[in-house]
């Protein structure tokens, strides 16, 4: 009996199978479909989005970019600067932010050698009818928790006053809110992002690089009526 030659015989069989028999079968065609549909999303520019936005969203997102870049090297000067500087930058976002009372005034509030807690004062309104107390904490790292909140509770206690706003280059914890909404003052605290957003939207401690002007159509001018 003569031995079939396999070679011989495979090869009729391979070529008996084209291309019209394999996408007969369910799995190739999937296969063959989720092939197409990852070429198709991999040629898909990936500023798609962006070209489908108009040049004043763009203009924003820059805007935001910018600004974003700005107070992560606002955070990142003020920590490498010393404490009794934070104090008095604290006195000036206020007055920046329209509180009463003028930079001299409010910085003789914080030349306290011993100030039991309490970084500066300043007026709430020009007339100080009523006063606000600060305390600033620069912090390179690490966390504002509860007992920093209570100590300056305390602080106020002590001066009789019952407004406050604790203003640090870190964060608060969650125990320190929930802290401040337990007690009867009224503490705001001011965390180090807040606090640069805060610069930058009063214009303290940066300056204007550029101004652009985004003019439109004047459709009053070319009203013939």
């Amino acid at each position: 009996m003569a031995i079939p030659d396999f070679q011989s015989t495979m090869k009729p069989l391979l070529l008996a199978v084209n291309d019209g028999d394999i996408h007969q079968f369910r799995e190739f065609i999937e296969f063959h479909k989720t092939k197409s549909r990852l070429a198709s999303e991999s040629t898909t520019p990936d500023n798609d989005i962006e070209s489908q936005s108009t040049p004043e969203e763009r203009m924003d997102d820059a805007h935001n970019e910018l600004n974003q870049a700005l107070t992560d090297e606002l955070l990142d000067t003020i920590k490498s600067g010393s404490p009794e500087f934070f104090e008095q930058l604290v006195v000036d976002l206020m007055i920046s932010m329209g509180y009463g009372g003028s930079r001299k005034e409010a910085g003789q509030a914080t030349q306290y050698t011993a100030d039991g807690g309490i970084d500066g004062i300043i007026k709430e309104d020009p007339l100080g009818l009523d006063m606000i107390y600060l305390q600033a904490k620069r912090y390179s790292e690490g966390t504002i928790g509860r007992p920093d909140l209570q100590k300056f509770a305390g602080a106020l206690d002590m001066q009789r006053a019952k407004k406050g706003v604790f203003i640090t280059t870190s964060k608060f914890s969650s125990d320190a809110r929930e802290f401040v909404g337990m007690i009867e003052k009224s503490i705001i605290l001011i965390d180090g992002a807040q606090l640069a957003m805060f610069m930058v939207d009063h214009g303290l401690g940066v300056s204007t690089k550029q101004v652009y002007e985004i003019k439109q159509l004047d459709t009053d001018y070319f009203n013939e009526d």
